[in-house]
C-alpha cells in the first residue's frame, strides 16, 4: 500500500492572498506637476513639489469657506 500524506483542508482550498496594491503618488496635489525624486516635500502623509504648494494646499479649504 502507498502511504498518502494528508494535508489540512485549509491549505488546499485557500489560494495565496493578494497584497493590497499601494499606488505611488506621482503628481503634486496642489499644482498637479510631476514630482521629481530630488525635489519633493513630504507633509501629512502626502508629497508636494515645494513648501509653497503645501501651504497653498493647506490654506485652500479655508479660503473657500470665506
Amino acid at each position: 500500500m502507498a502511504v498518502e500524506e494528508v494535508k489540512p483542508a485549509e491549505a488546499q482550498a485557500k489560494p495565496a492572498e493578494a497584497k493590497p496594491v499601494v499606488e505611488i503618488q506621482t503628481n503634486c496635489l496642489a499644482c498637479n506637476k510631476p514630482i521629481k525624486k530630488l525635489k519633493r516635500y513630504y507633509r501629512d502623509g502626502k508629497y508636494y513639489c515645494s513648501k509653497k504648494c503645501w501651504t497653498d494646499f493647506k490654506n485652500k479649504p479655508t479660503e473657500e469657506k470665506k
